[in-house]
């Protein structure tokens, strides 16, 4: 039984470093369609990491927006609050339930596929040079005729700090 399990380990190993890699630059991009275009990546075996995740726009008015969100972060349940539900303040948790809506989570596969996303708040010192893809056909400022509000200034209105810079970690 021991050996089986070390040979299923190894074998998982083998298969996450087949796993193709990709870096996405989310700066204005239009956060529906940006998690929805990245929850069909997950689904396909691919290792997904988000960076800038606060310079991803939602599309509207923005005191709509505000106003909207509002009514969802008043949400709570009467009996205990603890309990949630618990809506993110922070830009790349604020993201990262957009897309775990956008998969079948309750599933193995969609668990899975959850594992392999990454969303950061900025970019990290390890990812600066690493080449990020942008997907021109989701960006918001050229396809966007009317008003938007990045997901930082959003969160912003709801207690993010709005803190985004990395430091270099020295060991």
């Amino acid at each position: 039984l021991i050996q089986r399990e070390v040979m299923l380990k190894s074998w998982f190993e083998e298969v996450e470093k087949m796993t193709e890699t990709i870096v996405v630059d989310a700066t204005n991009m239009i956060v529906g369609r940006l998690a929805s275009r990245i929850a069909k990546m997950l689904l396909e075996g691919k290792r997904v990491i988000i960076v800038n995740a606060e310079q991803a726009i939602i599309s509207g008015n923005p005191e709509m927006v505000i106003e909207r969100y509002r009514d969802l972060y008043e949400k709570r349940t009467r009996r205990n609050p603890r309990k949630g539900p618990f809506h993110y303040k922070r830009p790349d948790l604020f993201l990262k339930r957009r897309i775990r809506g956008m998969l079948p989570f309750k599933t193995a596969r969609g668990k899975n596929a959850f594992r392999r996303l990454r969303v950061y708040v900025g970019t990290p010192y390890e990812l600066q040079k690493v080449e990020k893809i942008k997907f021109d056909e989701l960006d918001g400022t050229k396809r966007l005729k009317y008003k938007w509000i990045t997901v930082g200034d959003l969160l912003k209105h709801f207690g993010w700090s709005g803190k985004t810079e990395w430091k270099k970690i020295i060991h």
